[in-house]
């Protein structure tokens, strides 16, 4: 079967001949109200998705999706999205098989350059009404330690100096909000996507807080006018590479940029949205004011539970989630962990209990249909730890439940950082900080404690003896007898 090119004028071809269903709306009748900043797998995975569904019920074709970058990897992504008018395959991978579609709810992308002119114009325009990102949960320039924004950074530095030639998304957000002030446009949304707990506060907190450095009025502005509605977003969706766009063309289509994911998604918005939004919950979202207990849950038990297993796996030379989670002595890691030192600090939400959840999440991570790597999985983990393990650490230990299983997690990220595993191959570099990572591992092997000394990253936890001591004897376990002698003694107790 030779794959058919992915453009506008082969839909018409591939839901014929390759029976995968593509846009039924007209997309040169669709009109733009959302700019979306960084336009990685999972932005095209589900918040397109969720337009593409109400594009098909011929609802809300007035917010369709200017894409935007400002990371010049973003460039390379944009000529490749360009090249076929913006489509992108989805691939679901379940266990009982795989199926495909094609969504066209993206109709523009605005050239990455430096000083973000196209950018900052585009979003100073009238009928964007929504501007909303995933940057990753380390991007919002904010202090480890206490989760505030850092105004030293030299890229905040730079945008307080220069406002019209702006370095970072938030800069350039900021100097669109400057025009539509000047030109009585009127406030746009801030809608953050990224896996941060309150993360809309996160994005006022930048937002605001980078305009007030430049021009204190703006800021007062910004702050009165716009909206950051919290939300919390989910849907397992892996990196692209060859194995992905193999996929695609065993589908019969010819994609250079398809998104594989798993059979599972979800959208919890807070419905505060200054200038309009779309009717996403008819298409499956859910609007509500307990935003922070379903990202709570989702934050500690599932991003949680990635790092609890993650680090482990990548020590001992395991490639996937999916055989991470085959492995009995890790399943019995994440059972233990997430049951007995994570749960009981969340609350229920409509339609799940915390016990309901974790097994769910069980179930998603163990889909072998999923070749989610661990390296992914564990990449950041400088800003990973301290935004999913570190907030039940704390919890335990302030209600006086079991903290082991999370000490041994945090071993088992201080051995992975020593740079090898277990079998002597070398760890490839997979944090921004990898080498102050390293050197510290290095220390803590002879010194425990010199990892917990990380305060940007543990805070005081360094003096929570019931932690600390749990830590140091885990990481000396894991030097003098290995991982898995570690999770056999962690399990028996």
């Amino acid at each position: 079967m030779t794959p058919i090119p992915l453009r506008n004028d082969t839909l018409a071809q591939i839901a014929r001949s390759r029976s995968v269903p593509v846009p039924t709306y007209d997309r040169t009748a669709l009109r733009a109200g959302i700019v979306h900043i960084g336009v990685g797998n999972f932005h095209r995975a589900h918040q397109s998705w969720y337009l593409h569904r109400l594009f098909e019920q011929g609802l809300d074709t007035d917010w369709a999706i200017v894409g935007a970058g400002v990371r010049p990897d973003d460039a390379t992504m944009r000529e490749r999205l360009r090249a076929q008018d913006l489509l992108t395959t989805l691939i679901e991978l379940d266990p009982a098989g795989r199926s495909a579609e094609v969504v066209g709810s993206m109709i523009d992308y605005l050239p990455v350059e430096g000083g973000h002119a196209a950018l900052i114009e585009r979003m100073a325009a009238p009928d964007i009404r929504i501007v909303s990102l995933t940057v990753t949960e380390g991007g919002y320039y904010l202090d480890p330690a206490t989760r505030r924004f850092d105004p030293t950074h030299p890229d905040i530095a730079h945008d307080a100096r220069h406002p019209d030639v702006p370095r970072t998304a938030f800069g350039a957000i900021v100097a669109a909000l400057g025009r539509r002030r000047s030109a009585g446009i009127g406030p746009f949304t801030g809608l953050c996507c990224d896996n941060l707990q309150g993360n809309g506060q996160v994005l006022r907190q930048t937002v605001v807080s980078l305009a007030r450095l430049s021009d204190p009025a703006l800021a007062d502005w910004i702050e009165t006018r716009c909206t950051f509605p919290n939300s919390m977003v989910d849907c397992i969706v892996p990196a692209t590479g060859a194995r992905e766009r193999a996929l695609a063309r065993e589908l019969g289509i010819d994609d250079a940029a398809p998104v594989t994911h798993e059979n599972f998604r979800q959208w919890v918005i807070e419905d505060d949205f200054c200038a309009g939004r779309p009717d996403w919950d008819r298409a499956g979202a859910t609007f509500s004011d307990r935003v922070h207990d379903f990202e709570k849950m989702k934050i500690r038990i599932l991003n949680g539970g990635h790092q609890v297993i993650a680090d482990v796996a990548e020590v001992l030379g395991i490639d996937t989630i999916a055989q991470t989670m085959a492995h009995p002595k890790i399943l019995g890691l994440y059972r233990k962990v997430a049951c007995e030192e994570i749960a009981p600090h969340v609350h229920a939400v409509p339609g799940f209990a915390p016990a309901q959840y974790v097994a769910l999440i069980e179930r998603r991570f163990s889909n072998p249909a999923i070749a989610d790597t661990t390296r992914r999985v564990a990449f950041d983990g400088s800003s990973r730890h301290p935004g999913f393990i570190v907030p039940s650490i704390r919890a335990g230990l302030g209600a006086g439940t079991p903290v082991e299983g999370l000490a041994l997690v945090s071993a088992a990220w201080a051995r992975y950082c020593l740079g090898s595993r277990e079998d002597g191959s070398a760890v490839e570099p997979n944090d921004p900080f990898w080498t102050d990572l390293v050197a510290r591992a290095q220390a803590a092997r002879e010194n425990p404690a010199e990892w917990l000394a990380m305060r940007h990253i543990y805070g005081d936890l360094a003096d929570a003896p019931r932690f600390a001591g749990a830590f140091s004897r885990w990481l000396r376990a894991i030097y003098a007898n290995g991982i898995e002698a570690a999770l056999d003694a962690y399990l028996i107790t």
